[in-house]
């Protein structure tokens, strides 16, 4: 008898050792057949989604510079929560930055809020300019909204996106993060942001997390297709790599 439960004992664990191989494999099974920027872009846009569950619809302190509900606060958090696990292969042993917004004084004669600094990918800068809009008053109304319509049709998923803008939210820059590609059936964009809605409580400016807010181009566009304003759509380089330090602690 006691052999027999050994025996059976030890045809169990074999089994099992078996299983092993099988079960690593299917651990990284969500990253299987992604490109490092895939993954970069996936982890920005889950920790989003993160925030804005843990937000649940309130209304988030937007006021200070330590607030991470400050739209640009916003998309710096959930790039640096991220960053640390990629380069670019380019300049593997550089860390990954993202940089500010250009200072006004820089802007003009343009509004504030369009663009950001000119910080080259040497220093750690991933991101590329992928296509701008800014007002051409040579231009009729009709064909700089023309122009606006077409920069938004060139929105991708895991987009930094930066305006100056005048709309009904109110005026000023605003940063967001697009998460899905332009549709063009639905000519809508899909994206995620903070504080683009808000108040004022005693003073202090609180600010409405959004996630999955999706809206037809032409709303956007009508945002920032105002003299001396214009937007910016910022994108991941393609050389995203993983960097050595994560790939040896996993």
């Amino acid at each position: 008898m006691m052999k027999k439960s050994a025996a059976l004992f030890l045809a169990f664990l074999l089994c099992c050792m078996a299983c092993l191989p099988a079960l690593a494999e299917d651990a990284p099974a969500e990253n299987a057949g992604k490109t490092a920027r895939d993954m970069f872009i996936d982890s920005i846009i889950e920790t989003g989604r993160t925030l804005y569950v843990k937000a649940n619809g309130k209304l988030q302190r937007a006021q200070y510079a330590s607030d991470i509900s400050v739209c640009k606060n916003f998309t710096v958090h959930v790039f640096r929560e991220n960053c640390a696990r990629f380069r670019m292969a380019e300049y593997p042993d550089t860390a990954l930055t993202i940089p500010n917004n250009l200072p006004a004084k820089e802007c003009k004669p343009r509004a504030y809020g369009y663009c950001w600094e000119d910080v080259p990918a040497e220093e750690g800068n991933p991101f590329y300019v992928a296509a701008q809009f800014l007002y051409d008053s040579s231009l009729s109304k009709k064909e700089n909204m023309e122009k606006a319509l077409e920069f938004m049709r060139q929105v991708r998923r895991g987009d930094y996106f930066q305006m100056s803008a005048q709309y009904y939210y109110g005026t000023g820059a605003h940063s967001a993060i697009m998460i899905s590609d332009y549709d063009p059936d639905a000519n809508t964009v899909h994206w995620m942001d903070s504080n683009m809605a808000g108040e004022k409580r005693n003073g202090v400016r609180y600010g409405k997390v959004q996630f999955d807010a999706v809206k037809d181009i032409s709303w956007w566009a009508e945002a920032f297709c105002k003299k001396t304003r214009g937007a910016t759509i910022y994108r991941l380089r393609d050389d995203i790599i993983l960097s050595e330090k994560s790939t040896e602690s996993n």
